[in-house]
């Protein structure tokens, strides 16, 4: 037998965003309850703060909101009402001090996840907001219905907030399954970004698995992006990969400038000072680590009698991206033309949504967190205020 409730509000997903959406519409007064799927949670947020938790990137402001490409001009106001500065805010506000790197990266002196999480934990808790874990949204949107530990519940709510995650991780909650309960008309497909690609390698580069390519010039599509990468037995991933994927899902090859404080002349220049030495010894003196040398003779050999060119455009082989599951995060989802300004779907008022779950995608470095917080304190914002209309 199916249990019917009634609530003021009601949150679907319990990560940054649907947390966020819960924190404003609580504040302002209303009941909140949030539905997660997972035992526990903000999984996936925990699983990030692994890693150092990087908040959000110090940078001009322009400079930010570019990483977000087209989609730039719907997040733009968003962005601008909650962005770094407000991010950085409100994590000191809950008791967590921050501090940036030398790459402009924001993250917690705590340099985790889990501190920040239980502090808005427990200030959601003295706000009143009721979170239902084991909670899994089935299908429902004027009446959303839940599989529940006792049993199918039906909890119709006077607004809702879909916060429901991405498509990567589903192991931590994000598997798209939400996607079946919409119109197909408002989606647009799934894809892979932040992910790693396959590549072939042959045996000699087992030795090198695991190992970082530092200071090199990722090129794809038009992009240059300054960073590292990590090679490993599958292929190639790390911060400089995800930098560049999204051209690299759409195909386009990918080169490495393995010597970019040095032009391609000065390169030519330094490799033909030592004429007697081997060509192999001039590299390795030239490039200063065995990584890179094994990556030009990987990618690169038999070498060209004036090689200069090859290491300032070595070309990797890219068969594919990593499984979508495998992905930081994903692009497509609910299409942003579905959604009014405020983020209340166009076919359905008083519904809103927010998050990864939105047709939009970011590098990593501190954006996909923002825009996450940014969409969730937006949707918790219009949904206030249909509240009060």
């Amino acid at each position: 037998m199916t249990r019917v409730e009634k609530a003021r509000a009601l949150v679907i997903g319990a990560g940054p965003a649907g947390l966020m959406a819960a924190d404003v519409l609580s504040t302002a007064g209303h009941q909140v309850v949030v539905a997660e799927a997972k035992p526990s949670v903000a999984r996936k947020f925990l699983m990030a703060g692994k890693s150092g938790l990087n908040l959000t990137k110090d940078e001009p402001f322009e400079t930010f909101l570019s990483a977000y490409a087209e989609t730039a001009p719907f997040l733009r106001p968003m962005l601008q009402a909650f962005g770094p500065d407000h991010v950085s805010r409100w994590a000191e506000g809950l008791g967590q001090t921050v501090f940036t790197g030398s790459s402009g990266r924001v993250f917690p002196v705590a340099m985790k996840a889990s501190p920040l999480l239980r502090a808005w934990l427990r200030r959601l808790a003295a706000q009143g907001v009721d979170i239902r874990t084991r909670w899994r949204w089935t299908g429902g949107l004027t009446s959303p219905r839940f599989d529940t530990p006792e049993g199918p519940v039906t909890l119709p709510a006077d607004v809702i907030v879909l916060a429901c995650g991405g498509a990567s991780w589903a192991r931590l909650g994000s598997d798209g399954a939400w996607s079946g309960f919409l119109d197909a008309g408002m989606l647009a497909p799934f894809q892979p970004a932040n992910m790693g690609f396959h590549i072939n390698w042959s045996p000699h580069m087992a030795a090198h698995f695991g190992k970082p390519v530092k200071n090199v010039i990722l090129q794809a599509g038009g992009q240059a992006v300054r960073a590292e990468f990590v090679i490993s037995a599958r292929g190639v991933e790390g911060g400089g990969i995800y930098a560049v994927s999204r051209p690299l899902r759409y195909g386009a090859p990918l080169s490495l400038d393995l010597i970019p404080d040095l032009t391609e002349q000065q390169v030519r220049t330094k490799l033909s000072a030592n004429p007697k030495q081997s060509l192999s010894n001039r590299l390795r003196k030239l490039l200063h680590d065995p990584v890179k040398q094994a990556l030009v003779m990987e990618a690169a050999r038999p070498l060209p009698p004036d090689p200069a060119p090859v290491l300032k455009a070595l070309p990797l082989p890219l068969i594919g991206p990593y499984p979508m599951d495998e992905a930081i995060s994903t692009a497509g989802g609910l299409r942003l033309d579905a959604l009014t300004p405020d983020l209340m779907l166009k076919t359905q008022p008083g519904v809103f949504a927010a998050g990864e779950m939105l047709d939009w995608e970011a590098p990593t470095g501190g954006y996909l967190l923002t825009a996450c917080l940014a969409t969730g304190k937006r949707a918790g914002q219009s949904a206030a205020a249909y509240l009060s209309a």
